[in-house]
């Protein structure tokens, strides 16, 4: 199984010091020329504090971000799990997992980051800004990562559970097979009518994935999925309102919150 959430635009601060600039240790490997390049193009672009805040859309309070992205091949990593803040990640609260859930998640759970495309939940990365829509010279990120994602994506050999934003999922589209499932995060209210959600959606994908990780299930298919999260009390229906499946995308099925 593969669990792939979006990234959080707040990073954690600090980490361990490292050895080597080098990216070339993370998960899926068939990025790394264009993680490699992306970096350096980055690091580059922050030579120009104005033209980069502009780029990222950031505004005068979030000027230190272009100090963090100048630093990308010295300053300290930690692992990525780790690194993110923000509603899911606070949900999901990664620092209490206990040795066995971290080593499930080492081998289940990527994060979709638009600077180092997907990145393994231990793989240890630096604090950096950039996200999904953000604009650096040479090339749009969709562009760089469509493709490449999408064949990483397509290559992985099991069940993949999408929770990541639209705005993610078109810089490299899972695979669309009957084991791979875009989830939704939606509200219900008394007669029944469905609304997608901001806040809580963000929180209650952080509580799924944490419930995953403690329990570490084997499945094998979306009917695994659906059964596990009946049994978990999550409430996940197969025939949403939005739901989808055709031969470019993957099946969407609905978490209600």
């Amino acid at each position: 199984m593969l669990i792939l959430l979006p990234p959080s635009e707040t990073k954690r601060d600090g980490g361990r010091d490292r050895t080597s600039a080098v990216f070339g240790s993370m998960s899926f490997g068939a990025l790394e020329s264009v993680r490699e390049g992306l970096v350096d193009d980055v690091v580059a672009f922050a030579a120009d504090p104005g033209a980069m805040m502009r780029g990222l859309k950031l505004g005068p309070r979030l000027a230190a971000e272009v100090d963090r992205n100048a630093a990308l091949r010295t300053a300290p990593v930690m692992p990525a799990l780790d690194r993110y803040t923000g509603v899911l990640y606070d949900a999901l609260d990664a620092p209490s997992l206990d040795a066995e859930a971290r080593e499930f998640a080492r081998d289940s759970v990527a994060v979709h980051s638009a600077l180092f495309g997907l990145v393994g939940a231990m793989d240890e990365i630096p604090a950096y800004r950039l996200s999904h829509d953000s604009r650096i010279p040479g090339a749009r990120l969709k562009a760089r990562w469509r493709a490449v994602i999408a064949e990483a994506l397509q290559a992985f050999d099991g069940l993949v559970v999408d929770l990541r934003s639209e705005g993610y999922v078109d810089l490299g589209p899972a695979p669309a097979r009957d084991d791979s499932v875009f989830l939704r995060v939606v509200a219900e209210d008394g007669t029944g009518r469905r609304r997608a959600l901001n806040h809580f959606n963000k929180r209650a994908k952080g509580l799924f994935t944490r419930a995953l990780l403690l329990d570490r299930p084997s499945l094998g298919g979306t009917a695994d999925l659906l059964a596990w999260s009946a049994e978990h009390g999550f409430r996940l229906d197969a025939d949403g309102r939005g739901e989808r499946s055709s031969a470019t995308k993957p099946a969407e099925l609905e978490l209600v919150a």
